[in-house]
């Protein structure tokens, strides 16, 4: 008979084939009081993720309760969604850049183009003749050129998206609300195929690609605009992207996708993992945090199904449509940046570049991409505010739209040096940033000024809590 190998670490570092127990590791499960101690593990090691945020929105809460008791009413909560949806959007983009380390500032003003072009689109009936000649045909002509820099960049999805957008364009199809608004989408992800290629290809510093783009797309829409804004609130769809509603009925739909697919998702992952024999989450654990989810989502819904008056259309009860935008949107990014191999590769490439490029990852093609999905949600976002604000205006996507966006992803707990942050951030940090506003507009002895103010020392904190935490994790 053969003898049994010693269990014994070889001279290479091997573990013994027949040491069950040095893979303990990979077959625990993972409870609630070893989640609860992985969390404080985090924390201690300077990884608080959305935790300062979440208190930020306690004592935000709780302060502007003090200031009116209209604060916490159905009516003005229900309209923050509405407030803030665009900042989200925006910000959500941004994360995908953020995660890498780099920056985009002409997200808002590109999405200003975007939303403008749509605009006209749809108000005017065509483009050909509504937009000055020469910018039409640059559009036609850069959409074109767009799609083949992306598909040569290894951008395959890009690629199709924006050769979708040449399409609606060449095809007038454009004048309908929904393809225009998915042909603003098209032409941000071809302005995000320009800056990852300036980026990543030419090697020009993100900050000066963005911040050149950021000046020069204000001309641009100036332009497309022939110094008249265009009035988008008289159509429906458009004006339902901020103050629409779903109804009750779709309300609890929504709600119950949302919740079912989360459970059915995690139980499933549990159930898999476990059989398999690798670290799996207990099942108290997976139903502690559905259950959590679960009354949330069904107390909110039933917030919200109260009526809370009229708007131009209809009786405004329902989850609002801005918020089942942003929390559907949300999920997809999350699942793109947890889910897929594209994701991990972009948590990879922002937390070590070298290491990254030096493992296989085509760092060029994660640049070139994050860059078009940071765009396109940029145009969808800047569509959004137009929205709000009922008219696709001369500054369009300019002003605080930008600064407001990459601060919510950055108060969410977003690393802006890269390599750390979730969708969730995003979302969180515009809920900071719409509140401030809000509750200081229910007490007009407050001067508005106070807005600009409280928001900067809210992203100075946390631009602080991020650079400490990352001192702390280096020295753990």
């Amino acid at each position: 008979m053969t003898p049994e190998p010693p269990e014994t670490v070889g001279a290479a570092g091997t573990l013994p084939t027949n040491d069950r127990g040095s893979f303990s590791l990979d077959v625990e499960e993972r409870t609630i009081p070893i989640a609860i101690r992985e969390w404080i593990g985090r924390l201690r090691t300077g990884d608080p993720g959305a935790l300062p945020s979440v208190l930020g929105l306690v004592v935000l809460g709780l302060i502007f309760m003090q200031v009116s008791d209209k604060f916490l009413s159905r009516y003005n909560i229900g309209n923050l969604p509405g407030q803030g949806a665009y900042i989200a959007v925006i910000a959500l983009g941004l994360v995908f850049v953020l995660l890498l380390g780099e920056i985009d500032l002409s997200a808002g003003t590109a999405g200003g183009v975007a939303a403008g072009i749509a605009a006209i689109g749809i108000f005017n009936g065509q483009l050909n003749g509504q937009l000055p000649d020469l910018l039409y045909w640059s559009l036609v002509v850069g959409l074109a050129i767009a799609a083949a820099l992306a598909a040569w960049l290894k951008a395959w999805t890009g690629s199709v998206v924006i050769a979708i957008g040449f399409v609606l364009v060449v095809t007038n199809l454009t004048q309908h609300v929904v393809p225009g608004i998915i042909a603003a989408v098209c032409i941000g992800a071809a302005i995000g195929t320009l800056n990852g290629y300036l980026v990543a290809k030419v090697g020009i510093p993100s900050f000066v690609v963005t911040l050149a783009l950021f000046l020069a797309w204000q001309g641009v829409v100036q332009f497309a605009l022939k110094g008249q804004p265009v009035p988008v609130g008289q159509v429906k769809l458009w004006h339902d992207l901020t103050y629409g509603t779903l109804s009750v009925l779709w309300s609890w739909v929504f709600i119950l996708v949302l919740v079912g697919g989360y459970l059915a998702y995690t139980l499933n992952t549990s159930i898999r993992a476990k059989r398999a024999g690798l670290a799996h989450d207990a099942l108290a654990l997976v139903l502690l945090r559905g259950g959590i989810l679960t009354v949330v989502a069904v107390v909110v819904t039933i917030l919200a199904s109260d009526n809370r008056g009229l708007n131009r259309y209809r009786v405004v009860d329902g989850i609002p449509v801005p918020a089942a935008i942003v929390i559907t949107l949300m999920v997809i990014c999350t699942l793109l940046l947890t889910k897929t191999t594209w994701g991990r590769h972009l948590y990879a490439t922002g937390g070590n570049e070298e290491a990254a490029r030096r493992a296989g990852i085509d760092v060029v093609h994660m640049k070139v991409t994050a860059f078009i999905l940071c765009s396109a949600f940029g145009a969808f976002g800047v569509v959004m505010l137009s929205s709000y604000q009922s008219s696709a205006s001369l500054d369009l996507g300019a002003g605080n739209t930008l600064l407001f966006s990459v601060a919510a992803a950055v108060i969410g707990g977003t690393s802006l040096f890269g390599g750390r942050g979730k969708p969730r951030d995003a979302v969180i940090g515009a809920l900071v940033i719409v509140i401030i506003p809000n509750g200081l507009l229910l007490r007009p002895s407050l001067d508005a000024q106070w807005q600009q103010v409280i928001t900067g020392i809210v992203l100075l904190l946390a631009a602080a809590v991020d650079a400490i935490s990352r001192k702390r994790s280096k020295r753990g």
